[in-house]
């Protein structure tokens, strides 16, 4: 594990100054910065309901995916610098007034608001490369990767910013190659130029994981303005059903193995290709998922009674065989194993959307509310002995890093006295 460090920049009023980040907990302002991302999906998943069509997925998807990735930058940099130290949380306070506005934009980002977008979003970028370089002042293996990273970030807002004012076609075609671009070269930088400090990132991303399923939940609200009828009620209650079931998947075994494979995985190229790989990329796939069904859930509470149409009953059915592709993903890189179980259901719900559009959505909610259930019966009783080792392991390596709830730490000592 990456040992905290305590290297302070220059003090000098002129210019900005940093603190190293020591310790591995994610600190408040961090937790604000990811309210303002809260925004950003809620948008994403107005956009889509703004125009429902396979279209308004594809915008989504790609407004999304830009998000994403500057959120995922931020996380790389608070694993560096602390973010409440310094300069440096006014330099946040600039990244996330141009979050805001762009999240603003979101919804018409593809029509009127498209500059405004690309604007608001070069502001959040900037200041991620200004202060990574910042934090690279004395450590020439960083400040090689965060030359490649402005470099690519850079060429990327220059292609939003041309896109937006071509409008239409053009700029569909250069958003996607921003986008390609923008994700794709970081993949070829030398992994072993950054600098994690592993706990705190995963961390970070379970949390990310929490507020897109928060979002989903926003999308539930819609429920005050169609009323509150037997077949509303029902709807809102499978939903939130739906929305725990997506978190047991994730943070019942899933999120504590994945924390304990980055910490344990050997510091430089080997941690850093893990943590991009698993969090970084496939990650996304997870918020994707969620956001997407969070789609699929505000058209089953718009008409509960009524069959979805093509792409809400996709969003639905689709945006939670997404969510469980992520999983297979992230198994498959972490320990090149395969989830069979999840890669069926998976298939298996895509295979249902024709199904979804035939029937009332309330059926169709219920019947994905039923077979997460088994699914997380099956998996609880396949891997009982597995998933309490894990947890167990999380109990003792965790409490060092100040990571262990007192229920867990208490199960731990438990079983060790028992066994």
């Amino acid at each position: 594990m990456l040992a905290p460090r305590a290297m302070e920049a220059e003090s000098a009023p002129q210019r900005l100054t940093a603190v190293m980040r020591e310790g591995e907990r994610v600190r408040p302002l961090e937790l604000f910065f990811d309210l303002v991302f809260v925004l950003a999906l809620t948008q994403c998943t107005a956009l889509m309901v703004g125009n429902p069509s396979w279209e308004g997925v594809g915008q989504g998807a790609v407004v999304l995916a830009l998000l994403w990735w500057a959120w995922t930058g931020y996380a790389w940099l608070t694993s560096v610098l602390d973010p409440e130290e310094g300069a440096v949380r006014l330099a946040l306070l600039v990244a996330m007034a141009g979050l805001v506005i762009a999240a603003l934009a979101v919804p018409h980002a593809f029509e009127e608001h498209a500059l405004e977008f690309a604007l608001a979003y070069g502001v959040v970028r900037a200041a991620h490369v200004a202060l990574f370089i910042v934090a690279s002042g004395d450590d020439p293996g960083l400040r090689h990767s965060v030359g490649g990273l402005a470099g690519s970030t850079g060429a990327g807002v220059a292609l939003l910013i041309v896109g937006a004012l071509l409008g239409g076609t053009g700029q569909a075609v250069l958003w996607g190659l921003a986008l390609v671009l923008d994700m794709g070269v970081p993949y070829f930088i030398r992994a072993e130029g950054w600098r994690l400090v592993p706990a705190h990132f995963a961390e970070r991303h379970g949390l990310v994981v929490i507020v897109a399923l928060g979002e989903s939940i926003v999308a539930l609200g819609v429920g005050t303005e169609v009323g509150l009828s037997v077949s509303v009620a029902a709807t809102a209650v499978l939903g939130i059903v739906v929305v725990f079931e997506l978190w047991w998947m994730y943070f019942d075994v899933v999120a504590i193995a994945n924390l304990l494979r980055l910490v344990r995985a050997p510091e430089g190229r080997e941690q850093n290709e893990l943590a991009r790989d698993v969090y970084s990329y496939l990650h996304f796939l997870l918020v994707w998922g969620i956001v997407l069904a969070a789609l699929g859930l505000h058209e089953t509470l718009e008409h509960p009674d009524d069959p979805l149409k093509t792409v809400p009953a996709f969003a639905l059915l689709g945006g939670v065989a997404i969510y469980l592709l992520g999983h297979v993903a992230v198994r498959l890189r972490g320990v090149y194993s395969l989830n069979r179980q999840r890669l069926v259901l998976a298939l298996v719900l895509f295979a249902a959307v024709p199904a979804a559009a035939e029937v009332p959505a309330l059926a169709t909610l219920a019947a994905v509310v039923a077979v997460l259930a088994g699914i997380i019966a099956y998996e609880t009783r396949l891997y009982g002995e597995r998933r309490g080792r894990v947890r167990h392991d999380f109990a003792v390596e965790g409490a060092a890093m100040g990571f262990s709830p007192p229920e867990w730490s208490a199960s731990g000592d438990r079983r060790e006295r028992d066994g």
